[in-house]
């Protein structure tokens, strides 16, 4: 069938055969497909949507691109961890952690950051030193002796993800839920995983606004895992609010240590003891969620993820002092506070505002090839649902050179809203999806 009849009955909203759907995407990936068609049909895509067989035809063209890494000689259940992203989300840090020291073996693959605020390959990299790049050897090597490895994505796993995604960057529809599941679930395949949880954020700081699109796209995620026997989770979580207090990849690793000796913000330290858990009772160490809850709480109360993420980061070329000491991070040179215009409550703190005031100042980056500063970012003085008088701090700009800080400064001031009214408690952990 021609390509052009494949677009336009997708774009009229009809289901395509899975082979249909495989042989077109191998056919742009061998380059008999050109881009502008292509560019039509993930148009079509983001208009009508895709089905789970059609989703799982586009994971298995991804997936069949590139090479599986085999991990066959590393024993015990591997569970990986992928979290969509948002604004202040560092949970991957500590949860994943709290899962290695449990007994679980995690291997992460990273990703960068390409909007306004850092990935957790840039959070990693401000710890002087750390390396992403390690080769297949010493990923085996160190998932065998710790249980635990943070690396950037191999580009021998599913490469055909990264030329669909620059594609979809250009067309407008790198926020559609069928592409982003199948980029996703193709990556975790081809890393030879048993077991998956996914955190899929949705809200004004993610790249899913609205929980119908986090749902279906979890729907996806799971749905694919099934098909290739793997077991998958996918938590739905609030982005409307960053995650914690510290947004910038130094300031966040700063506050990975806190939480990972528990004294950090509940909200960040609640839902990394979720992920932590189910992670636990997916890699069977226990039979239970009750009981894999109860691990990870053990683990963070006695020290051992906290030990874990040390080993992790001396492993891979860093010094964990950083995090016992902080001035070993890179620092910012000056700060800048905002404060309440009026008493009152915080009625809403919104992330895309603060990470896009976190990006002006160099946090994160708007071009692929821009460089980051790990030194800046924003620390939050409060969340939704606090009370604050006239004068009082919401937040600190941490910055290196004053460029873009009084836009930033600008885009902070309409992130917070201040009513008289306390607003209704909402629910971070919003559905899990399994």
């Amino acid at each position: 069938m021609r390509t052009v009849d494949l677009i336009e009955r997708k774009r009229d909203g009809e289901e395509l055969a899975p082979e249909e759907v495989g042989a077109l995407f191998r056919g742009y990936f061998d380059n008999q497909v050109p881009d502008h068609q292509m560019a039509a049909f993930l148009m079509a895509v983001h208009h009508s949507g895709m089905s789970d067989r059609e989703v799982g035809a586009m994971t298995a063209a991804l997936l069949d691109s590139g090479r599986t890494l085999d991990l066959s000689s590393v024993p015990g259940t591997k569970v990986s961890l992928h979290s969509t992203g948002g604004v202040g989300d560092k949970t991957s840090l500590i949860a994943a952690p709290l899962a290695a020291a449990s007994g679980v073996v995690v291997p992460v693959l990273g990703d960068r950051a390409f909007g306004h605020t850092g990935g957790l390959l840039d959070k990693l990299e401000s710890i002087p030193g750390f390396r992403t790049d390690l080769s297949f050897d010493e990923f085996r090597s160190q998932l065998n002796q710790i249980g635990l490895v943070f690396v950037r994505p191999y580009a021998e796993l599913a490469p055909a993800t990264e030329r669909l995604k620059a594609l979809a960057e250009a067309t407008a529809t790198a926020d559609s839920t069928p592409l982003l599941a199948a980029s996703i679930m193709a990556r975790l395949l081809a890393s030879s995983i048993d077991a998956a949880v996914l955190d899929v954020k949705v809200g004004a700081g993610a790249s899913v606004a609205r929980q119908v699109e986090a749902r279906r796209m979890a729907q996806y995620m799971v749905a694919i895992g099934r098909r290739a026997n793997r077991r998958v989770q996918a938590l739905i979580t609030d982005m409307n609010q960053p995650l914690g207090f510290a947004i910038g990849n130094a300031l966040e690793v700063m506050e990975v240590s806190q939480t990972l000796q528990n004294v950090g913000p509940t909200d960040l330290t609640r839902l990394a003891l979720e992920l932590a858990a189910r992670m636990i009772y997916l890699g069977g160490i226990t039979a239970t969620m009750e009981e894999a809850r109860e691990m990870a709480q053990s683990k963070l109360l006695d020290g051992s993820g906290y030990r874990r993420l040390k080993e992790v980061i001396e492993a891979q070329g860093g010094n964990p002092q950083v995090l016992d000491r902080f001035d070993l991070l890179p620092n910012a040179l000056g700060a800048r506070e905002i404060t309440s215009p009026r008493g009152g409550y915080v009625s809403a703190v919104n992330a895309d505002d603060i990470g896009r005031a976190a990006g002006r100042i160099g946090a994160g980056r708007l071009a692929k090839d821009s460089a980051i500063d790990p030194a800046v970012g924003v620390v939050l003085e409060v969340k939704v649902g606090q009370r604050v008088d006239e004068g009082a701090v919401l937040c600190r700009l941490y910055y290196t050179q004053e460029e873009g800080l009084d836009e930033a400064a600008q885009a902070i001031e309409d992130a917070f809203r201040i009513s008289t009214q306390r607003p209704e408690e909402r629910d971070l952990i919003l559905e899990v999806v399994s």
